[in-house]
């Protein structure tokens, strides 16, 4: 097939149609009619002799072969979108929508607080969403065009995104002042005899710890699991729990919930946090200054 074979209309529609499962939503996009949807869909699958689509109870869900074409499509249709607004000046105080910005519950306690207040300084019409790494499929999300931007510990984001490195951070042990733990070094008897919270943080970088752990030899007692970070700084601040987290976050509830860290007795690799961003989004204004002001803020070992 030559690129003369094709209609970039067709492909505008392709990948509309890949992001949104449903001829009808496609065509209030387009501002067509179903049947010229219909229509269009039916000349491409004679033009690359495939279904393509395939009509569900969830909606018009892609072959394989389309999930093959969704990525150099959408890269395609996003540098011709970038070459030919290139010129367009992005002025953040102006801008009137909304961002989504995929991240654990540590990376709200670590960049949200700061990063609004920045946002309503100098983009006041920019709303923030999140999303969970683990809640959506990501991957497809952020080809789609439904997710901006990722940030966190993310080796599913590979070929077709580009990433920044943000900082590396090593694990600790956080508690509560005053626990019996509390002292200049923590070594590894102390961590053996003392009873955990256990963060079983499932589908991310950080539910690796707990087997590397295990690897060591070390035989914890855990007295309690919970599968988010968000409630480790309640928890610990009323018991003599021990928690296993990332620097950072143990910066940011060490205050608020009178609690103290230290270096972690066992020997585990340090966590690099990037942001991400799927190809098509490289040149899209409101996403370059976006993460470019994440980029400046968090950036820095």
């Amino acid at each position: 097939m030559e690129l003369g074979d094709i209609d970039l209309n067709q492909l505008v529609l392709f990948h509309h149609l890949m992001a949104e499962r449903r001829v009808s939503r496609v065509a209030e996009l387009m501002e067509l009619t179903q049947p010229a949807v219909s229509n269009t869909l039916a000349k491409l699958r004679k033009q690359f002799g495939d279904e393509l689509f395939v009509r569900t109870p969830k909606g018009m869900m892609p072959t394989p072969f389309a999930e093959q074409l969704a990525e150099p499509i959408g890269y395609a249709l996003s540098m011709i979108h970038s070459g030919i607004n290139q010129r367009v000046e992005f002025d953040p105080a102006q801008v009137q929508r909304a961002m989504t910005i995929g991240m654990t519950d540590i990376g709200e306690i670590v960049f949200l607080p700061r990063l609004m207040e920045r946002l309503s300084r100098e983009a006041p019409g920019i709303t923030l969403n999140t999303v969970r790494n683990t809640a959506v499929n990501l991957r497809d999300d952020m080809e789609a065009g439904r997710v901006d931007l990722a940030i966190g510990l993310l080796p599913m984001l590979k070929a077709g995104f580009f990433q920044r490195r943000l900082f590396s951070q090593r694990y600790v042990c956080l508690f509560r002042r005053g626990h019996a733990v509390e002292k200049r070094k923590l070594t590894l008897n102390d961590f053996r005899n003392a009873e955990h919270l256990v963060i079983v943080s499932a589908g991310t970088g950080h539910g690796k710890v707990d087997e590397l752990i295990r690897r060591a030899g070390i035989n914890r007692t855990v007295r309690l699991s919970v599968p988010h970070f968000v409630s480790v700084g309640h928890i610990l601040q009323d018991s003599d729990l021990v928690a296993t987290v990332p620097e950072r976050l143990a910066q940011q509830l060490a205050g608020p919930f009178n609690l103290s860290y230290l270096p972690h007795p066992v020997k585990l690799p340090d966590i690099a946090i990037n942001v991400f961003w799927h190809a098509q989004a490289h040149r899209a204004p409101a996403n370059q200054w976006l993460r470019g002001v994440i980029c400046e803020m968090f950036g820095g070992d």
